[in-house]
């Protein structure tokens, strides 16, 4: 952990991190003695997560900031809020997300919900924080994926699933596009020389309310999950290991994958985890990245920062 220049801890920003896997990660992060961010949708929910975790830690300096990855607008309304009380950004953690909703879902931009929330929301976040992310010596940007994306499929053709859409292959498309958005990020990382890190992890089975609301959209595979549960998944704050791992550990590499150790990399300590041929084809990434500016309008510019003193 590298302290600020002027001897301020290091800041950290988690999405979704209100509750279950998202509040595990920033308490690991605040343990660590990381400033951290709260970028929460909902402002109850999200200044009482940073209140619990000054319980916890009485001397961390943990605050709320509003953002609501359902709107490009919030997203860039976050971005010039912390650009304007920062001066660097040493870890973004892009872990928010949504879980199978059962009917199609909008954003407010006109995106299928789970493809704008999980991924395209997280893409312009990234960029529009790359200053500040330049601006620290070896920052990390951390993507959060999924098992699911070993059978996840980026149908260009039916992006927001207007023709067929299925939740669980909406959810699929949506974090083998987080995973792709590690790699692209790294290579482009490497080439224009933003010297960052840009990793991803995921949680394995992690017991979280997200993931019971998704598993009960499926009555018949929700009813086995309940039965093999106790057997094959692990508690929110162990699902946070490898993400904190790929956050913290020294051992990182760029372009990382970690997840659990265990079968399946269900639960267990974190280790790097599988990539499918997929996850790691540079062209379908890059054709992914291009798409991604066109929807959102990032531009991945990044202009000095003026750092304190």
């Amino acid at each position: 952990m590298t302290s600020n220049p002027n001897g301020a801890p290091p800041l950290a920003i988690v999405t979704g991190a209100n509750t279950g896997l998202g509040f595990e990660i920033a308490l690991g992060l605040v343990e660590q003695g990381y400033r951290v961010i709260v970028a929460a949708r909902h402002p109850h929910k999200g200044r009482a997560a940073a209140e619990a975790l000054r319980a916890e830690f009485p001397e961390a300096t943990v605050r709320f900031e509003p953002l609501d990855l359902d709107s490009l607008a919030s997203v860039r309304d976050f971005a010039a809020t912390v650009q304007a009380q920062e001066a660097r950004l040493d870890r973004l953690v892009n872990n928010a997300g949504l879980l199978a909703p059962p009917t199609r879902e909008m954003t407010r931009d006109g995106f299928e919900r789970q493809l704008g929330v999980n991924y395209l929301g997280h893409f312009l976040l990234t960029s529009l924080l790359l200053p500040l992310l330049q601006a620290t010596p070896a920052p990390r940007v951390v993507q959060l994926s999924s098992l699911a994306h070993r059978s996840g499929r980026i149908d260009f053709d039916d992006l927001n699933g207007e023709r067929d859409y299925d939740p669980w292959r909406a959810y699929r498309q949506s974090k083998l596009a987080m995973l792709l958005f590690s790699q692209a990020l790294q290579r482009h990382s490497d080439a224009r020389g933003w010297e960052l890190v840009s990793v991803a992890a995921h949680p394995g089975l992690s017991r979280t309310a997200l993931f019971e609301h998704g598993v009960r959209s499926r009555a018949l595979v929700g009813s086995l999950f309940r039965l093999l549960m106790p057997l094959i998944s692990q508690s929110a704050a162990d699902g946070a290991r490898p993400v904190l791992h790929a956050a913290t550990a020294d051992e990182v590499r760029p372009g990382d994958y970690f997840g659990p150790a265990g079968p399946w990399e269900a639960r267990g300590a974190p280790k790097r985890a599988r990539m499918t041929a997929a996850a790691r084809d540079s062209m379908l990434a890059e054709r992914l990245w291009k798409v991604s500016c066109d929807l959102t309008g990032a531009r991945w510019e990044a202009p000095p920062v003026a750092t304190t003193p």
